[in-house]
């Protein structure tokens, strides 16, 4: 794992001007009220370079003058006295067995250095410095990226900021063989919570006693981190996508949507399924149900490099409009945009919605992708999803999640047990 850490971190320079610099932060957990913090996840791409998973660690690369590739893993320093309160922090030997950097750091050295860098540059060109400036929301809080970011421009204004986004987005779409590991891991982890959570259900159950059955074998898999916030919808309440209040009771004929998954190596699964809370599908139920699950069968069958996730998307619309007359939901000018509203993939990895720009949107062998068709009639409080998660190969697919049941007749045996 070593080497293939140092090959990411080789990859990652390569067409870098001289001098160039990398710099990115494992981030920070804030704090959440008085002396207490919000759980703490490493950033990812920061994992993704060093493999390790601690906070307030900040790895610099840079690409010297003379063109000599150099990097250095700033860390906190070792203190017995919080060891003995919290744990102990991660000393030097350990963050290079992890890494293999050699070269560690006190993290309170970084602004020093950073001066010589940027000083040891002068008449070599601008100091091209590349930094993870990635903001999901336009009002979200800076991270120490973006501080950095403003304090080059305001100390060293000859300094040239670049975006790292799409550089890690194109080496994380397509996961490795370790990787690949990480995710069938994951897949496993879930699929025996997901069976756990379908024996339990009964009438009347609450969402969330589902939800504590998911989490109860996961826990007992050795599992403390999911990948996402999951969701356990049950009859019309299945029609919002996001829906998370998980608090509901469900109701003796409705159908439970869940969608959730487990992590592994921090590397995410993320799998929906659909089934009746009385363990029996009604025939209507079993309509919709069963052209879902066709739709996702046709987009795994002919899914392949070159296509886009657009092309898939494509596949599902074309199918459901087959068969909305069908199903006897083309009334009041009803079209699939009003029963299906989102895409049918995205990229996953080491987040859920994993990296991606558009040029991550045409598929390659090695890129990991979700096929997740719904159908969703609110007026029939019915919402249904299902997900698994393929490996895009050279001239097809692998679908890492087919050992996670998923037609009416596989469901209806589980519950009836």
């Amino acid at each position: 794992m070593i080497n293939e850490l140092k090959n990411r971190r080789m990859k990652l320079l390569e067409g870098k001007p001289a001098p160039s610099m990398v710099c990115i932060f494992s981030g920070r957990a804030p704090m959440k009220s008085l002396d207490q913090a919000y759980p703490f996840f490493v950033d990812r791409n920061f994992f993704y370079l060093t493999g390790i998973e601690r906070s307030n660690m900040i790895l610099v690369m840079r690409k010297t003058p003379s063109g000599d590739y150099t990097e250095s893993l700033y860390i906190e320093p070792y203190d017995e006295l919080l060891a003995k309160w919290v744990g102990p922090r991660m000393k030097a030997d350990e963050a290079s067995a992890i890494s293999g950097i050699r070269s560690i750091r006190d993290v309170g050295n970084f602004e020093n250095d950073l001066n010589g860098i940027v000083s040891n540059s002068r008449g070599s060109g601008k100091l091209n410095v590349y930094l993870d400036l990635w903001r999901h929301h336009a009002d979200q809080a800076d991270t120490p990226a973006h501080t950095l970011a403003a304090k080059l421009q305001s100390r060293y204004p000859s300094t040239v900021i670049e975006d790292i986004q799409g550089d890690m987005a194109a080496m994380r779409a397509v996961k490795s063989e370790t990787e690949i590991e990480w995710m069938r891991k994951a897949q496993e982890s879930t699929r025996i919570a997901i069976e756990a959570m379908m024996k339990h259900a009964y009438p009347g159950v609450n969402e969330g006693e589902l939800e504590g059955i998911f989490d109860f074998a996961l826990m007992k898999q050795g599992v403390r981190q999911h990948a996402f916030n999951s969701i356990i919808a049950g009859g019309e309440r299945a029609t919002t996508l996001h829906y998370e209040e998980n608090n509901c009771v469900v109701e003796d004929g409705q159908l439970v949507l869940i969608d959730l998954g487990s992590t592994a190596g921090n590397y995410c699964a993320d799998i929906s399924r659909t089934f009746p809370v009385n363990g029996k599908f009604t025939d209507r139920q079993k309509e919709i149900y069963n052209t879902v699950l066709e739709a996702q069968n046709i987009v795994i069958k002919n899914a392949k490099p070159g296509l886009t996730m657009g092309d898939l998307n494509k596949m599902v619309i074309d199918y459901y409009e087959s068969r909305l007359d069908d199903l006897g939901l083309r009334h009041e000018g009803k079209r699939v945009g009003d029963y299906y509203y989102h895409g049918v993939s995205h990229s996953l990895g080491l987040d859920t919605h994993d990296i991606c720009t558009e040029k991550e949107r045409t598929l390659k062998p090695g890129m990991v992708i979700t096929v997740e068709p719904g159908m969703y009639i609110a007026e029939e409080g019915i919402g249904i999803r299902i997900e698994n998660d393929i490996m895009i190969t050279e001239d097809g697919c692998i679908d890492l999640s087919s050992d996670i049941l998923r037609t009416v007749e596989e469901i209806e045996a589980l519950m009836a047990k």
